[in-house]
């Protein structure tokens, strides 16, 4: 490309979109790329501040910023079918959410792509659910053009390892055992199963076991064992989950035959929630009672890894401490918040 005055540039291509800024009426493209300036286009370029304007010289070793901004694209969203592109605009693709999903994020990819230089992708945070339609990430490179061979150099660092992925919701089926003494004796109501069934309907699941148990591990364990050999996916223990002598929850998830990931998280609230594992990678979970009063917990932050069958590590477990801390505002904007990011 090259530069010339505004007023020589009757019959010149634009290698660029011209923006229009009005406030609080438009911010569009007047003129795009490829467009051939007439002599009545050059006062609207004056008019929006464009006194040189960068015309189209072709070169071979150099990519366009809409060029570039597909390469981008593929190397954000690979050859995933739960990715769409959005049209490219002013050298900018977005990346839209086919379907209803857990959104994961290659940190360390992505923040080697950002440090290259004169490229940027910026996403909204791994680990969250997303719906169809979705925004997910936008790309553009800075430049108006770059080197083909530094866009080859980023796009061979994501070959076969895209950065974005969306992993879909499946409609489980899953078991809620409810423990203690008061419920099981009829002393309190159980109003922690309506919780746990209003958070799960959110994703098409169904409840197809329920248990009152006692304060007895041995049968805390046994109703484990029935929901799992019955076909539950997902099971879910509510209650005695902290360390009063009457509280068997934890006792009694661990001698069902489990692997354990944590028994504790950095998360208020929710810190003494357990997360574990069967051998064939059903969860089975613990939540502490103040799943049951508090707005979010800990629950929100790893139920959609849950349904999306995405397995937690107890490295994952530990980093939630930085965003960990729910401030209980009095409108409730989450996931638009802080918690767990």
């Amino acid at each position: 490309m090259k530069l010339i005055k505004t007023e020589d540039a009757v019959g010149q291509v634009l290698c660029h979109d011209i923006t229009q800024i009005i406030k609080g009426v438009t911010k569009d493209a007047v003129f795009r790329k490829g467009h051939v300036v007439t002599k009545e286009d050059i006062p609207v370029l004056l008019s929006v501040g464009k006194e040189h304007l960068y015309v189209w010289e072709k070169d071979e070793n150099m990519l366009h910023e809409n060029e570039a901004a597909k390469v981008l694209y593929e190397m954000a969203a690979g050859s995933s079918s739960y990715i769409s592109p959005s049209e490219v605009k002013e050298g900018k693709i977005e990346l839209i959410a086919k379907t209803d999903g857990l959104f994961k994020v290659d940190s360390f990819l992505l923040k080697k792509v950002n440090s290259l230089g004169e490229m940027m992708i910026a996403s909204r945070h791994g680990n969250t659910a997303v719906k169809a339609g979705d925004k997910l990430a936008g790309t553009r490179i800075i430049p108006l053009v770059i080197e083909k061979e530094k866009m080859e150099r980023a796009r061979d660092m994501c070959t076969g390892r895209p950065i974005f992925r969306i992993l879909p919701f499946e409609a489980k089926k899953y078991a809620v055992i409810t423990t203690g003494n008061e419920v099981y004796k009829g002393r309190i109501e159980d109003t922690f199963t309506d919780v746990i069934k209003e958070k799960l309907s959110e994703y098409g699941a169904e409840c197809m076991y329920h248990e009152v148990c006692p304060d007895d591990h041995e049968v805390i364990t046994a109703s484990i064992r029935t929901a799992i050999s019955i076909g539950a996916r997902l099971v879910i223990c509510t209650g005695g989950m902290s360390v009063d002598p009457d509280d068997k929850t934890p006792l009694a998830i661990k001698n069902s035959g489990v692997d354990i990931v944590t028994y504790g998280a950095p998360v208020l609230p929710g810190a003494m929630m357990l997360l574990s594992y069967t051998k064939s990678h059903v969860p089975v979970v613990g939540l502490p009672g103040c799943v049951m009063y508090a707005k979010r917990t800990i629950f929100d932050l790893i139920l959609p890894r849950l349904m999306a069958d995405d397995m937690i590590n107890a490295d994952e477990i530990a980093a939630l401490g930085e965003g960990g801390l729910c401030l209980g505002c009095d409108v409730c904007v989450y996931p638009n918040c802080g918690f767990g990011k």
